[in-house]
């Protein structure tokens, strides 16, 4: 038993909350939330006048470097050139530009397309006679008839090369021919010829 002294509960103890009335019997403290309130507009103040104050630093800066404002650097309303007349020569332009776009052009079919116009200007100049130069004094043969030259002529021999003594631990390099040319049709392609096959029968 804790002694009492006639002065109700001990200052020094818990808060004895009565809830039998359903109610808090007290106000809210407001204190803290008013100087929490003061505080967050003293902070944004602060920081907009800090923020304000580093643009005009920076436009400063910008107007140093780049010079006083003349007539090609001063903004135009472009509502006061009102709409411009239509061109038909322009017109046209724009439509070649479009037509014609400079590479490299957005591809719409992951590139296949392309793949099949650069295999087809391959197989032309591999397999047809064309002149090399302007002046008319070279000519593009063949792959095949450049072949059968070289077999019947063969390659010209280079010199042998002069190698050095093998030091002791090392071995000669050796060079393994490759399975294919390094040319193959792609699948697009294949399945391309299919079509064409299908439709000519």
């Amino acid at each position: 038993m804790q002694p009492h002294n006639g002065h109700g509960a001990d200052p020094k103890g818990p808060e004895q909350i009565d809830a039998s009335l359903g109610y808090e019997p007290t106000d809210v403290k407001v204190t803290g939330i008013v100087v929490f309130l003061i505080s967050m507009g003293i902070f944004v103040g602060v920081v907009g006048l800090v923020a304000y104050g580093l643009g005009k630093v920076m436009d400063a800066h910008m107007a140093k470097v780049d010079g006083p404002p003349n007539r090609w650097t001063k903004t135009v309303n472009v509502r006061e050139l009102g709409n411009l007349p239509s061109s038909p020569a322009l017109q046209n332009k724009m439509a070649d530009l479009v037509q014609d776009f400079p590479t490299p052009r957005l591809q719409i079919d992951d590139g296949n397309q392309d793949l099949v116009n650069l295999h087809q200007r391959e197989d032309l100049l591999l397999s047809n006679y064309s002149w090399v130069d302007a002046t008319h004094t070279k000519v593009r043969i063949p792959i095949e008839r450049a072949m059968e030259l070289i077999a019947q002529r063969g390659l010209p021999v280079a010199p042998a090369v002069q190698r050095q003594q093998v030091m002791m631990g090392d071995s000669v390099p050796t060079v393994t021919m490759p399975l294919t040319n390094g040319f193959a049709r792609t699948s697009y392609e294949l399945d391309q010829e299919q079509q064409q096959a299908a439709e000519f029968k």
